[in-house]
């Protein structure tokens, strides 16, 4: 059985191999891509220690991506569904709208430390995109956004943003057009250009190195929540439970990162379910999906019987996903983690919910998806038990997505 191994930071429980569980992850790369991945693993792992680096990091994380979000109950919400108090940490209040501003400012430092010129990276919801491109800009690197073309379509504000701070979007119009094929483009790019270019992945998926960097950077969610948890409540509550909205799965590790070896926390993770009524989602931990290797690394992946990976669906492009990153692999198989599933209409049914009686808090449907989970259990729960998920994102990307749904006029 395979058994999470507490003390030791979860990025760092694999193998010489760079397998999670001895079966998850990994770098299947072609040959070319041998060296710029050796590179920057050597890279990372002398600047993760450095700290002359981390001060530099969390200089920008205080200063540009605005850390620390804040902590808040949702009064309104709590007394609405009864049960257990429920809390919100906003990480939606950070620099840009969301999460991802944590990983591309480690990435832009990094491409500087190693002489790059050109930083490239691959968005499906445009978060990741938008702050690459934003972080680029202050950094005077050039920005390549490789995006599906569907998900331009749906993602246009924060299209408009990339191509403000001066990011070239490369529409992807292969296979489905959505954030697989965006990350595979981004790959293909990266093969010719790794001389002068960086590549930054934009969730915890990819290469194992990709994979560590992510989760090294967005850990910073966790380190200020449990400071911001044990001033609220003088210590760690005795039943807490952790819901965030899984996709790649780069918010979910940050959220959970610095609970890891706390039992009395469980960490609960929401996928997407796609349409009610319809066979095409993306939850591949959700459903039992067979393992297959996606972007260089083995995860599982929604597949069909000849082992292709087969089209999802999901109101939320940044969940919209057909694999999930090794680390929530190993997270569901030691049993560390629960994975569950929210469908497009219990995100909206969430979004509405939250916004109407919250006001300041107003999710993008990512985290509506982990909203609805807290929904649906809280009045389940006792008053002692504490829920927290994690805002992500910001609704206003969505705002075109949620009025044609609810049948709005913008």
């Amino acid at each position: 059985m395979i058994e999470l191994q507490k003390g030791i930071p979860l990025i760092d429980q694999h193998d010489e191999h760079g397998y999670w569980g001895g079966k998850f992850g990994g770098s299947q790369i072609a040959e070319s891509l041998n060296y710029p991945i050796e590179e920057l693993t050597r890279e990372f792992e002398k600047l993760r220690h450095d700290e002359k680096f981390i001060a530099e990091r969390d200089h920008y994380f205080k200063n540009f991506v605005g850390a620390p979000t804040p902590f808040i109950k949702l009064n309104n919400l709590t007394k609405h569904l009864g049960g257990a108090q429920i809390y919100c940490k906003l990480v939606s209040k950070a620099t840009g709208g969301a999460h991802k501003a944590y990983n591309a400012v480690v990435h832009a430092l990094i491409a500087k430390h190693l002489g790059k010129t050109f930083i490239g990276g691959d968005t499906g919801a445009g978060y990741a995109g938008k702050m690459l491109s934003m972080v680029s800009a202050h950094f005077g690197l050039k920005a390549k956004i490789f995006m599906g073309a569907k998900d331009i379509e749906r993602q246009q504000i924060n299209v408009f943003s990339m191509r403000s701070y001066g990011a070239e979007v490369v529409p992807v119009t292969s296979g489905s057009q959505t954030l697989v094929n965006a990350v595979s483009e981004c790959m293909r790019w990266w093969t010719a250009e790794n001389e002068t270019a960086h590549m930054c992945v934009g969730s915890t998926v990819g290469p194992t190195i990709f994979v560590k960097i992510c989760a090294w950077s967005t850990a910073q969610i966790s380190r200020e929540m449990k400071k911001q948890v044990i001033d609220e409540f003088g210590e760690i509550p005795k039943d807490m439970k952790l819901i965030n909205c899984v996709g790649g799965g780069s918010s979910a590790a940050g959220f959970w990162n610095e609970w890891m070896d706390h039992d009395n926390v469980e960490l609960i993770g929401v996928e997407a379910g796609g349409p009610e009524g319809s066979k095409k989602h993306a939850a591949p931990l959700t459903n039992s999906s067979k393992l297959g290797v996606l972007h260089g690394s083995t995860q599982y992946v929604i597949q069909d019987s000849d082992g292709e990976i087969e089209e999802t669906e999901s109101i939320s492009a940044g969940l919209d996903y057909p694999g999930v990153s090794p680390l929530h692999c190993f997270l569901k198989e030691t049993g560390r983690a629960r994975y569950t599933s929210a469908t497009d209409e219990e995100a909206v049914e969430a979004f509405k919910l939250v916004s109407r009686l919250e006001g300041f808090v107003s999710p993008s449907l990512e985290p509506a998806h982990a909203f609805a989970e807290a929904i649906k259990i809280a009045p389940k729960l006792s008053k002692d038990t504490i829920i927290c998920v994690d805002s992500c994102g910001d609704s206003a990307k969505d705002a075109q997505i949620i009025a044609q749904r609810l049948g709005y006029k913008l």
